[in-house]
């Protein structure tokens, strides 16, 4: 059974950084990609960064480019998000998400593409 396990969230002032992780389980020869979600309250759930089964392919929201770095690291099966220069706006609860590629070496953006979900961490940013 595939498991994820999102881990780093607190809380920061404004201009600081956190580094996530999400360890996964349960699948082999990492033929996955990832993606980091991100939902605030009442508010609709947000691609934040995606990268591909090898890690060679990525993808960042608008809102978060050239301040956040996805990567993972296939021989310990965890995937990093490093948040830098944290704004309020960043607030909200952070998912990692897995979908099943075969190998193929694709970056995949909109949520009804990934099957498994993790339980969330929460990372909130004060003023």
């Amino acid at each position: 059974q595939v498991q994820l396990v999102e881990s780093g969230g607190g809380l920061v002032q404004a201009g600081e950084s956190l580094t996530l992780s999400c360890a996964v389980s349960g699948l082999t020869f990492n033929s996955y990609a990832v993606a980091w979600f991100r939902q605030a309250p009442g508010k609709e759930r947000d691609i934040v960064a995606s990268i591909s089964w090898s890690g060679g392919n990525t993808y960042y929201a608008d809102s978060v480019k050239g301040r956040f770095t996805i990567s993972r690291d296939n021989a310990k099966n965890t995937i990093y998000l490093q948040m830098n220069t944290l704004k309020p706006e960043d607030t909200a609860v952070y998912y990692c998400a897995t979908k099943i590629t075969y190998f193929s070496d694709t970056v995949y953006y909109t949520a009804n593409d990934f099957g498994s979900w993790g339980q969330g961490t929460q990372v909130t940013v004060s003023s």
